[in-house]
């Protein structure tokens, strides 16, 4: 894929984070990333590994999967426009969940923890939009599973 390519389909997949950005800042978060293409089903990481990356899904979607003995179950996906890893990769805790392509595999951004740091440090806006993202990326799913808890427990008490 070429450069401007990638620079349009960041654009258009990715709209809230790219909302407060020019084109010029785009292309200049994209030269801190890592174009990932992996095919269907295909692991991008698993229950226990620490996060040295994080991935901004730009194409197809991952799917997140709790483990049991040799059992998946699906727990959620992440589409395009959406973060994943950015939790293990910023409190440098293991994961809690795999992390696995869907049947269309993924196309990825890939922000290493040294790009990361470049990044924070040479282009500090762009930085901090993108943090203002994984923060919003977050709360959404505090706020999802809050909801989904609450449901839970109302089902239990009835």
């Amino acid at each position: 894929m070429s450069n401007d390519d990638l620079i349009k389909q960041v654009q258009d997949t990715c709209v809230e984070f790219c909302a407060a950005l020019t084109q010029d800042e785009v292309s200049k978060f994209v030269h801190y990333m890592r174009f990932v293409e992996l095919g269907a089903n295909e692991m991008l990481a698993d229950i226990g590994d620490v996060g040295a990356s994080f991935y901004m899904v730009i194409g197809g979607s991952i799917q997140l999967f709790q483990v049991d003995g040799e059992a998946e179950y699906a727990v959620g996906a992440i589409s395009p426009g959406g973060l994943v890893g950015e939790m293990s990769f910023f409190d440098r805790r293991p994961r809690t969940v795999r992390l696995k392509t869907g049947e269309s595999g993924a196309q990825l951004l890939e922000i290493k923890r040294q790009m990361y740091s470049r990044l924070r440090i040479e282009e500090p806006y762009i930085s901090t939009n993108l943090l203002e993202f994984v923060i919003r990326s977050l709360d959404e799913l505090v706020r999802e599973l809050s909801a989904k808890h609450a449901d839970l427990k109302k089902l239990l008490d009835n």
